[in-house]
């Protein structure tokens, strides 16, 4: 009998963002990474347009979007794939939770994911009674490994992998038999040296893997590049034989992405324009925010990519989300990112410019304090 899923962390928050609320001039909520800026007009305008969905849609896709996901992968990931070897998903964060599920995973086998991660790896472990095994280093991960997921940029530290540690896990996990999938939802926003000026390396990339995709997956979602997070809009490419089993079990569960939703992002993956525009909001934002807790005696860990600012001033994260609810922030604790970042806590840069700068300014307050 599997064990019971544990309770969902961010219900912990409730009195922090309850004791946030109280501040006289409200709260300014930070914890949650989700897009405030709005959808692009182009991308609006293809979901309206295709509302006369009146079929099925295809779980693998449309042809065209299909295409539009290969033609993208080739151009801002550099890594050539057939439109065969892609495959829509409902949002990436079912896929994480499913991809055990989906690829029958069970008892006695292990599901590795990052030290410090998003806990719907673990979850989808869990789900399947399968090991969760939180382990950064290829060489220790077990021989019962089955699943190996990677995450790069991470969330919520920021972390990127170069080539050769890509190229590392690759073969670790190919000589344990395992799949490996690589979490790129972040890949745009590079921002400290060298990631600023090179483009983040996909697990696909050809200096990772050459031409041999077998065993290999790179899962991306448009939620944060384009401000889709409400249509669920995801996608994942690789090892043609893998995609076409993991197609054959979502076409039994029903799993597909609603016509509308195909037809817009077809629309956002051919348009780099508004990606632009997304990445200078959030340079902009991590300029006045970074400094801010800096000057609030906060030591920022990481964070040369991605969408947060994974910080600490060397204390329990408890108490750090404590401070800043008690000025109105809202942060996340690193509990809740695994256990092996229990002085962390967490701050998105998705935030309005207006939150952030009020953000900045109550850091200020507690910086003339200390």
């Amino acid at each position: 009998m599997r064990a019971a899923l544990p309770d969902y962390p961010w219900d912990a928050m409730a009195p922090f963002a309850a004791d946030a609320a109280r501040h006289p001039d409200g709260a300014v909520n930070l914890s949650v990474g989700s897009p405030v800026d709005p959808s692009p007009a182009g991308v609006r305008e293809a979901l309206a347009a295709a509302t006369d969905a009146h079929a099925y849609p295809a779980t693998a896709g449309s042809p065209k979007l299909r295409e539009a996901i290969a033609e993208w992968f080739l151009r801002r990931r550099g890594v050539a794939v057939a439109p065969e070897a892609v495959l829509p998903t409902v949002g990436s964060k079912e896929l994480v939770a499913l991809l055990p599920f989906l690829l029958g995973l069970g008892a006695g086998e292990a599901v590795v994911f990052p030290r410090i991660a998003y806990p719907s790896y673990a979850m989808g472990a869990a789900m399947v009674g399968a090991d969760a095994i939180a382990e950064d280093n290829p060489a220790l991960w077990p021989e019962h490994t089955k699943l190996v997921w990677l995450n790069s940029p991470a969330n919520p530290d920021g972390r990127v992998l170069d080539v050769a540690q890509l190229r590392a896990a690759v073969a670790r996990a190919r000589e344990l038999g395992a799949v490996i999938a690589g979490d790129e939802c972040y890949a745009e926003f590079g921002w400290d040296a060298p990631w600023d000026t090179t483009a983040i390396p996909s697990i696909l990339d050809p200096a990772v893997v050459g031409d041999d995709h077998s065993g290999v997956l790179s899962v991306y979602s448009l939620s944060k590049q384009s401000n889709l997070a409400g249509y669920r809009a995801a996608f994942l490419a690789g090892d043609p034989e893998l995609v076409e089993r993991l197609l054959t079990v979502r076409k039994h569960a029903g799993l597909m992405l609603p016509a509308p939703v195909q037809a817009a992002m077809i629309v956002a993956l051919r348009d780099e324009s508004h990606v632009a525009e997304q990445r200078d909001r959030y340079r902009a934002r991590r300029a006045i925010l970074r400094p801010a807790l800096e000057a609030a005696g906060y030591e920022i860990s990481g964070s040369e990519a991605g969408l947060y600012l994974w910080a600490t001033r060397g204390v329990d994260a408890w108490e750090s989300v404590a401070e800043c609810a008690a000025r109105g922030i809202v942060v996340g604790p690193g509990h809740f990112y695994g256990d092996n970042s229990p002085q962390h806590v967490r701050l998105a840069l998705t935030a309005s410019d207006a939150d952030i700068a009020t953000a900045a300014r109550r850091l200020a307050e507690l910086a003339r304090e200390r």
